[in-house]
């Protein structure tokens, strides 16, 4: 099998680029565009669908859609997985999933923001809720065979972990993308009014994506680099034998509540710098972006020490630090002497490094604990390790939507719910910190070396 040259490593890349700008416009807008706070209401944000803890009063509209959304989201992930490792395509196991939903999956993103009627109506939360579906179906059907493609492209610890290297920071440059939003929208508001603008610039980003997404199908031979035999489990059985690996339930274990902490802290960034520190909306982009900057200084180092430090230590050491971070948060616009705009910088600085290593690594543990379940096993589940990994995470972020659109309500106007979830975000990721701890990184990496 060939080795995967750079400039191939950056053509597969690209796709991560590509559809991390529409995960990254869900991720950070949805629940921005949907439940909007005063500052973006006074800026012309029409609201489209009802507020407040309405479904059985405890739950709001968009909390209950995007919870099922990636409930709906994590089931579907065996499914393809199981499909993908099945699949006995001449031109590949994974390349035809990724050529056939790139499209679904950048119309569905712009769609999600097209509500129909232009006022609250139970019309436009069902119409979002359809939409929402069809976007998580469709990246499932494309993030899941490419994620596969790590360790079979990577033949070697060294070469999945350069991978990793690169699309973190692909994946990186297409969120800050996402984040660019803001100041993207602001150049189409006076001639098309806030939502028009807002609906512009999602489409052109989503456009971008496509073509991005299609990169790697168009530009690697996968058979040329992946010889690997599509198993013949069913998905639950595949799935069920996934679970079995012990080091795998750990770093899953530990995974969840590092995504619900995550979740929670990303969806209330825009609101903790408008809310809190009461800055403009563009500022969110701002930070985001230093933080996104001062992160890739990190990418050589990590890419350098994790082979002799190991890459448990490192993402212990990071969820140490995102603790911090998550508990500064609630404290944001009222710490005394310090202006707001410079409590900002400091989260920015704080988190930049944590961002890097959970960036890299963790794909990077996946791919290690795939190969050595393959060695063990005989089986060639890459797709379901993948897709059993985001299973998991998909449902610790149903809960974290649940929990941060239900708790940001509290203290409506002082912004009392986004401090408590931001400390809410900091007792999760220690408790994720505290479940790595046992996970066996020298038994894995003994197995791949025997």
């Amino acid at each position: 099998m060939k080795k995967l040259s750079t400039s191939k490593i950056w053509c597969f890349a690209v796709g991560q680029f590509g559809w991390s700008m529409l995960s990254g416009i869900i991720s950070n807008w949805l629940v921005y565009f949907y439940q909007p706070d005063e500052a973006a209401m006074s800026q012309g944000q029409t609201v489209f669908i009802p507020q407040g803890l309405v479904i059985l009063g405890i739950v709001t509209v968009i909390g209950a859609i995007t919870a099922f959304g990636r409930i709906f989201d994590a089931f579907t992930d065996p499914l393809i997985a199981s499909l993908s490792d099945r699949c006995t395509s001449k031109n590949g196991r994974r390349m035809p999933f990724l050529k056939f939903a790139a499209l679904p999956l950048a119309l569905s993103t712009v769609l999600v923001f097209w509500s129909p009627v232009s006022k609250i109506s139970w019309a436009n939360a069902a119409f979002l809720f359809v939409m929402l579906m069809l976007y998580y179906l469709s990246i499932t059907a494309y993030c899941t065979p490419y994620n596969a493609l790590i360790p079979e492209l990577g033949h070697t610890q060294q070469e999945r972990l350069n991978i990793s290297t690169v699309i973190s920071f692909t994946f990186i440059a297409g969120t800050a993308v996402a984040y660019l939003a803001p100041f993207i929208w602001g150049l189409f508001v006076p001639a098309f009014g806030r939502i028009n603008a807002i609906r512009i610039t999602f489409t052109i980003i989503a456009a971008i994506a496509f073509f991005c997404m299609l990169v790697p199908v168009l530009t690697i031979r996968e058979k040329d680099y992946v010889n690997t035999v599509p198993t013949q489990d069913s998905a639950f059985r595949s799935l069920v034998s996934t679970f079995k690996n012990g080091e795998f339930r750990k770093f899953v274990g530990s995974d969840i509540f590092y995504w619900i902490a995550i979740t929670m802290f990303q969806t209330g960034l825009p609101f903790f710098v408008t809310s809190l520190l009461k800055l403009s909306e563009s500022m969110t982009t701002i930070y985001f972006i230093g933080m996104t900057a001062l992160s890739l200084i990190f990418y050589v180092p990590i890419n350098k020490l994790a082979p002799k430090i190991g890459k448990k230590n490192l993402i212990l050491f990071a969820f140490a630090i995102f603790c911090a971070a998550y508990l500064y948060s609630g404290f944001l616009g009222s710490i005394p002497g310090i202006p707001p705009v410079v409590q900002g910088l400091i989260l920015t600085v704080v988190a930049a490094l944590p961002m890097a290593i959970f960036g890299i690594l963790p794909q990077a543990v996946v791919a290690d604990v795939a190969q050595s379940d393959a060695i063990d096993t005989g089986n060639n589940r890459e797709g379901m390790f993948y897709a059993a990994r985001t299973f998991a995470f998909k449902l610790g972020q149903s809960l974290a939507m649940l929990l941060f659109t239900a708790v940001s309500t509290i203290g409506s106007g002082t912004g009392m719910g986004y401090r408590i979830a931001a400390l809410l975000a900091a007792a999760l990721c220690f408790i994720g910190g505290f479940i790595f701890l046992f996970y066996n990184e020298r038994k894995i990496l003994d197995k791949i070396q025997e």
